[in-house]
């Protein structure tokens, strides 16, 4: 899916992966990867497993409501500072 100078891959009807060229500042600008995650323990996991191996944490799973009402996302910082990640659309307990 082609969204202007964003870039939408994947299977219809939602991509699953989004490229975004850099827009502000000079130099250095952290990258936000998004990967979608099958359930909500997915997300839970995967901020577990990147926390084990020395991420740091910026922001725990939750529901992000501003997103949308069923949005469940866990965030980390890479080693090379980008923001990674790990979002589930579904509804959960």
């Amino acid at each position: 899916m082609d969204f202007g100078d964003v870039i939408g891959y994947g299977v219809p009807p939602r991509p699953d992966f989004w490229i975004a060229p850099q827009q502000t500042g000079d130099g250095f600008r952290e990258s936000h990867v998004a990967f979608s995650a099958p359930n909500r323990d997915a997300v839970r996991a995967f901020v577990d497993a990147a926390v084990a191996h020395g991420a740091e944490v910026l922001h725990q799973p939750r529901v992000w409501p501003e997103y949308h009402a069923n949005y469940y996302g866990g965030f980390v910082r890479d080693p090379d500072g980008n923001n990674v990640e790990a979002v589930c659309h579904l509804p959960g307990p």
